[in-house]
């Protein structure tokens, strides 16, 4: 079961890899590529640069990235147990930021796991067996 906890949180984090891909090219009836750091309805409403939104965007899908690797390692116990909760919490808000920041309504099955595994780790006090030192 550990396995498949940090499996499943290495794979969240690296979905967000495909904002930092290029697009597929679009199909004449295909719908639009979901994971655009140049397209946020927020921040256009505001009237801010997409230039400046994208250099926004890069550092938090980096940091998600990062974030939700790193609890994938402290899962496995490969990093400290301590850390565990702190990584999954930062991973899970950096994403949360991100997903609603370029939202895209495809998103929300993302959304919903960032606001599962807050509302596990902070409310629930959820940690995996690793992190208790078993």
């Amino acid at each position: 079961m550990t396995l498949v906890l940090a499996v499943f949180l290495a794979a969240h984090g690296l979905m967000h890899v495909s904002y930092l891909t290029p697009a597929p090219p679009r199909t004449a009836d295909g719908p639009p590529w979901p994971f655009d750091l140049g397209r946020s309805r927020l921040t256009a409403a505001l009237g801010v640069d997409p230039a400046v939104v994208r250099r926004l965007g890069i550092p938090l899908v980096a940091a998600t990235i990062g974030l939700f690797l790193a609890s994938a390692l402290a899962t496995l116990g490969w990093l400290p147990a301590s850390w565990w909760s702190a990584l999954v919490v930062g991973g899970a808000s950096t994403s949360l930021v991100t997903l609603m920041l370029f939202f895209h309504p495809w998103l929300v099955l993302g959304i919903a796991i960032d606001a599962i595994l807050l509302w596990a780790v902070r409310a629930a006090g959820w940690v995996p067996l690793t992190a208790h030192g078993a």
